[in-house]
């Protein structure tokens, strides 16, 4: 199948689904030789925007897992904000070393939905945003390796004759999407901790911004310490401030951090199934 382009599409607050789709799409594009186009739908304004794919395009798509699935206050634009018309898709995900649950499985099912031929699916560790400690430095040499095959192995498939098939299909469509995890405390009880929110220390902050530009949900106000609107948890603007100034104290959130701390530092497996070639 001759591919005119790739799309690599992502939500990344922490940089690393980032990080996985463009290994992905480098591989992609040593192998199939298309140009490549990223949309980078992170910030707010990039969300004010629809997009629409050919049939002769491939598109990898990447999402964090939160709670086990797609991050809930995406859901809406992930239905609304892509078209595909027979268009070849891969659905990624990223977890923080625990486990991706449906997070894939509902992300290749609202691709299929929205008219993507979802002929490839993958899943991949990664350092937990939470904690240093979960999933320490992944992806590293061994999971670029895993993910550089994966990516081969779609190139190769993508050259096959099969590729060339018209219908549409869901490569998890026997997969079903389950009910969100519950965070757990170290108690292994129910962590609630939603209304939590990133503080500041005045004394470390210097007024840069940055962590009002990072926010996904646009919910840090020009103070740099009013949250104006549910917080997704997502770290980014403690990752990003240069200054150590965020951070997060809400005693069932550091509760569930440590419970992950105790029981998450083994070497989660990846995965990745390709259309009738199986796992790689």
């Amino acid at each position: 199948m001759d591919i005119k382009k790739i799309y690599l599409v992502y939500f990344s607050p922490g940089g690393n689904t980032e990080k996985v789709v463009k290994l992905i799409g480098n591989k992609l594009t040593e192998e199939l030789g298309a140009d490549v186009n990223t949309i980078d739908f992170t910030l707010p304004e990039m969300r004010n925007i629809y997009y629409t794919f050919a049939e002769d395009e491939l598109a990898v798509f990447g999402m964090p897992t939160y709670a086990g699935r797609v991050p809930n206050k995406l859901l809406s634009f992930l239905k609304e904000g892509f078209k595909g018309n027979g268009t070849k898709a891969v659905a990624i995900t990223t977890f923080g070393n625990r486990s991706f649950d449906s997070s894939l499985s509902e992300l290749s099912l609202e691709l299929y939905q929205n008219g993507f031929d979802v002929f490839a699916a993958g899943s991949f560790a990664c350092q937990h945003h939470f904690s240093k400690l979960i999933g320490t430095a992944r992806p590293d040499e061994e999971d670029t390796a895993e993910i550089e095959k994966f990516a081969q192995s779609i190139a190769e498939w993508l050259s096959k004759s099969e590729a060339q098939e018209s219908e549409r299909r869901n490569i998890l469509s026997e997969s079903e999407v389950k009910p969100y995890y519950i965070p757990l405390g170290e108690d292994m009880q129910p962590a609630k901790f939603l209304k939590a929110t990133p503080k500041t220390v005045d004394e470390l902050c210097d007024g840069c911004g940055v962590c009002v530009k990072v926010c996904p949900v646009g919910v840090i106000s020009s103070d740099y310490t009013t949250i104006t609107g549910p917080c997704i948890k997502c770290q980014a603007c403690v990752i990003k401030c240069h200054s150590g100034a965020k951070y997060f104290d809400d005693e069932a959130f550091l509760s569930h951090v440590r419970m992950l701390e105790k029981n998450y530092t083994k070497r989660a497996a990846n995965f990745a199934l390709i259309e009738k070639t199986g796992e790689v």
